[in-house]
């Protein structure tokens, strides 16, 4: 059977199981006994308002700037890309580069080179290359996340280290994500199809519990996108991928008191980007133990990571591009240990988290197959580590946590450098050995005078070591064999970023506000940070990354909040940035000015006892900075602002059907998405109207 064929038996079989059981979805819902432990919710869109416990994970119970994205919010968009569910998130955006798949998170306007910790299972992505880009990139397949996590400002626990803005955790499906209670197996099969050049999205995946001690769990996806059109019918080019990825996952449960799980999962993508085609693939494995006995005084995490990503240049749609052959991996080994105690001093309850954390990255950067040994990017040693404590000391109504971590890097490598270098260096071989370390505090009180209201204020502190591509960048673009002089330089004098900053906000959960069962959510908070030492490139008499004289201010307002009463449900979200940080340049590295203001509005209703789901959404930015170093002498250095409108829905039938219909950019606008890299040819890279069809089944 062709490919062409078994996809299209896919989705005529979803159809014919769809209309198989509508006359069961149509009648009263099956008794518990009758659906047995596979019935299930429909599809909410708002599981953060929705099924979230107020736990100390629920993000409108945390005195912080935090968000979380669930996969219904991912469907929500379609499912075939992480970048508009985050865009949705205050505080929150992307890099937008239609030609490459790779994640770059962007927080209050911070990205690339690790400002932004981005994780997959807690695994750090560190995997950067100097070139017109935003300079970091995680890769992961979107059929696999059931939730992100976002931190925005400094961090006291885990994932802190050297993160200057924040962190975003993508957590991949695990056994519980996929057997329902009471049953031994759970397993998914999806596809989804679409007009635009969409193309053809397939995954499935399975979980088992052998015994009571043992589960495993494996996934399968296959995506090929291909060239779409913008608003105007223009074919932005490039713009196909060829991605086929695969996840396994054990787990061990001997008792109560100890669990294992051991995972690996693995990505693979053939595409077109920065003028040269392009392989990528990205594996990592995680061991993570728990060990929980009935103590307050014990609650303790091990876990240990390895992860390698490889990108190859393997051709060129000109002679003339001579970095064919390029290869740079960064293989990743790290771990964390915590644990968390709690006991009460007289009147006072304390919850202590303390612990380490560590990361080592080996880069091994071949420029091209012509010159392997000259090039922008380098090859080096990096390291980040410290060890960290978090402490809530609570007393009545009032919250006080305290926390300190102590964060040390180290960066090793060698290149040779020529006379001309604008840091005056001797010419010849050169070696760098850096370490440096600091204190980095966080301070937070929070107040609860209402069992609905929490408002707090908080202190804290970040900071940002130098990578090896911004340390250790060197020889010329594009690459050649007779030695010219040098037009990109190291600069092994590179001091951390650090930030200072204080944010007040508010949290909101109120229930049975309108009608009974009815939830309200609702964040927001403003934050001040200071950065000093940040890094740019600077282009004068020979090409390098330097530290920014002065201080930089960066302030906002975050909002955020949900409503959803069942048959009805509605959440906002609304992002104001005004920062001076120095601008970029485009093309070593990239620009990161968020929109002034961005806006995120969803509203929709559940019909025939909540099986079917109706809605939509405006998404909204004012025009944005883009630096004055980026355009002609009295050009506006400004890109022009744009709404789209998004509609979706979706059919929850009982048998553990879904269907899903997702109309993206229903009025065919043609505009670029803020903060993206150009393809070439001059066209709007927003894609036009795009029908998107999903068949997703669970067992």
């Amino acid at each position: 059977m062709s490919t062409t064929s078994y996809r299209l038996a896919l989705l005529s079989g979803g159809a014919l199981l769809a209309l198989g059981t509508a006359a069961q979805a149509q009648s009263p819902a099956p008794s518990a006994a009758a659906a047995g432990s596979a019935a299930r919710q429909p599809a909410t869109y708002m599981s953060p308002v929705v099924v979230e416990a107020e736990t100390a994970e629920d993000p409108y119970a945390q005195p912080a700037a935090t968000s979380r994205i669930s996969r219904d919010e991912i469907d929500q968009f379609g499912g075939q890309e992480l970048d508009s569910a985050l865009r949705a998130k205050p505080g929150v955006f992307t890099r937008d580069n239609p030609l490459n798949p790779g994640i770059a998170v962007n927080i209050r306007g911070m990205e690339g080179s690790g400002r932004v910790n981005m994780m997959i299972d807690g695994v750090r992505q560190n995997f950067r290359f100097t070139g017109h880009e935003a300079q970091g990139f995680a890769y992961v397949d979107p059929a696999f996340i059931v939730g992100v996590d976002i931190n925005r400002g400094a961090n006291s626990g885990v994932g802190g280290a050297g993160a200057l803005a924040g962190s975003v955790n993508f957590r991949t499906m695990e056994a519980s994500d996929l057997i329902a209670r009471g049953r031994s197996w759970g397993a998914f099969g999806s596809v989804t199809t679409g007009t635009n050049g969409a193309g053809w999205s397939e995954s499935a995946g399975a979980a088992v519990r052998l015994s009571d001690s043992f589960a495993v769990t494996g996934a399968i996806s296959k995506r090929d996108p291909r060239n779409y059109e913008n608003g105007n019918g223009d074919k932005v080019p490039f713009t196909k991928q060829d991605e086929l990825s695969g996840l396994l996952k054990l787990e061990f449960t001997p008792n109560s008191d100890h669990s294992l799980k051991v995972g690996g999962l693995f990505y693979g993508n053939d595409f077109y980007s920065n003028s040269y085609f392009q392989d990528v693939t990205a594996r990592q494995l995680t061991a993570n133990y728990a060990y929980t006995p009935d103590s307050e005084l014990i609650d303790l995490r091990v876990n240990v990571h390895h992860s390698a990503t490889r990108m190859k240049y393997t051709g060129a749609l000109s002679s003339s591009l001579s970095a064919v052959g390029r290869i740079i991996e960064d293989t990743g080994i790290g771990f964390d240990v915590s644990n968390t105690s709690r006991f009460r001093l007289g009147p006072v309850a304390v919850r202590a988290n303390y612990g380490v954390e560590y990361f080592h990255d080996d880069v091994d950067a071949k420029n091209s197959d012509a010159v392997p040994d000259r090039g922008v990017n380098a090859s080096g040693k990096s390291a980040i580590g410290g060890v960290f404590s978090n402490t809530t000391f609570t007393y009545g109504i009032t919250d006080l946590t305290v926390g300190l971590r102590y964060d040390r890097y180290t960066l090793d490598g060698k290149g040779s450098v020529t006379a001309d270098n604008p840091l005056g260096m001797p010419a010849g071989p050169y070696s760098v050995d850096r370490s440096d370390g600091r204190f980095n505090p966080k301070i937070t009180l929070a107040i609860n005078p209402l069992p609905w209201l929490q408002p707090f204020v908080s202190y804290g502190e970040s900071f940002r070591p130098p990578t090896v591509s911004e340390t250790l960048t060197g020889g010329n673009h594009p690459s050649q064999s007779g030695g010219p002089r040098m037009s990109f330089f190291p600069n092994p004098f590179l001091e951390p970023e650090i930030a200072k900053g204080w944010e007040i906000g508010a949290n909101v959960r109120r229930n049975d506000v309108l009608v009974p069962g009815d939830r309200l959510r609702f964040k927001g908070n403003y934050f001040h940070n200071k950065v000093d030492n940040y890094i740019t490139a600077d282009m004068t008499g020979g090409v390098r990354f330097v530290n920014n004289p002065g201080t930089s201010t960066v302030q906002g307002v975050e909002l955020e909040g949900g409503y959803d009463a069942g048959f009805v449900f509605a959440s906002l979200a609304y992002t104001y940035t005004h920062s001076d940080l120095p601008s970029q340049v485009n093309g070593f590295g990239a620009q990161s000015y968020l929109p002034d203001h961005i806006f995120t509005a969803t509203a929709g209703a559940r019909f025939f006892e909540q099986h079917l789901t109706l809605g939509g959404r405006v998404y909204a930015v004012s025009k944005s900075y883009i630096g004055d170093i980026n355009v002609a002498a009295g050009t506006d250095p400004h890109e022009k602002g744009y709404t789209t409108v998004d509609l979706f829905a979706n059919y929850a039938f009982d048998n553990g059907l879904d269907l899903n219909l997702n109309v993206t950019n229903l009025f065919d606008r043609a505009y670029t998405p803020a903060l993206s890299t150009a393809p070439g040819g001059g066209v709007d890279t927003g894609r036009g109207r795009t029908f998107l069809v999903t068949a997703k089944a669970r067992f």
